[in-house]
């Protein structure tokens, strides 16, 4: 395992406590956040639940009420009225089977999230190989695959974020930069942690939360005092 650097070693430093309290750990995410960068800042959760099995999946949206501090370059899988309506909202690029077409022939990836109409998901289902690892497919679920293209971009740009469980019963999800203020921040990961609480799956049982810690780009993960 490579040796973590001086900037690293000095930010453990500042880490006087085993875990903290939430708004505690935004300031110390913040005062460790110390490069030359503005860094995202994630929360990271544990959960109780074993991903393998349909009936324990943890996956969906929540708006963070001050936004991710990324600007999110959208793709629409659109044609007609919804493909006007989708350029008229701010969407990044438009297109149909020549953008899929784009992206198989040249590896084109300059977007960050792709939004698909119900009709167009017979073209963006060939790209399944290729979004799908990258976590780009569109999904219903997510709000990624509808008619209303015109709210689903309104959304993104507003700060909607997706959550959804690793292999590891990880979620990962940014919830802000390190220049945020602290109250920005709080109030980001407790949107966040609430609409996960809210997921919880029936056939979840014991702890749901087991741990989670909040961390920057290069920072030290903060232990956050147990959620229940």
């Amino acid at each position: 395992m490579a040796k973590k650097g001086k900037r690293y070693q000095d930010a453990i430093k500042l880490l006087d406590k085993a875990s903290y309290e939430p708004a505690e750990a935004v300031s110390a995410v913040k005062k460790t956040a110390t490069a030359k960068f503005d860094e995202t800042v994630e929360l990271h959760v544990r959960l109780g639940v074993d991903s393998r099995h349909a009936d324990q999946q943890v996956r969906g949206t929540v708006v963070l009420p001050h936004g991710t501090g990324k600007s999110v370059r959208i793709l629409v899988f659109a044609q007609g009225q919804q493909a006007d309506q989708a350029k008229a909202a701010g969407a990044d690029f438009v297109g149909a089977a020549e953008l899929a077409d784009k992206i198989q022939s040249q590896n084109w990836f300059d977007f960050d999230v792709v939004v698909a109409t119900p009709d167009m998901m017979g073209v963006v289902g060939r790209l399944g190989r290729v979004l799908g690892p990258k976590g780009l497919m569109p999904n219903p679920k997510a709000g990624t695959v509808t008619m209303n293209v015109t709210q689903a971009i309104e959304d993104l740009k507003a700060g909607k974020v997706e959550y959804r469980l690793d292999k590891s019963n990880i979620i990962h999800c940014p919830i802000g930069k390190a220049s945020f203020g602290e109250e920005q921040l709080l109030e980001n990961y407790q949107a966040l942690m609430e609409a996960i609480v809210r997921a919880k799956p029936a056939a979840a049982k014991g702890q749901y939360v087991r741990s989670a810690t909040l961390t920057s780009t290069m920072g030290p993960a903060v232990r956050l005092a147990t959620v229940k």
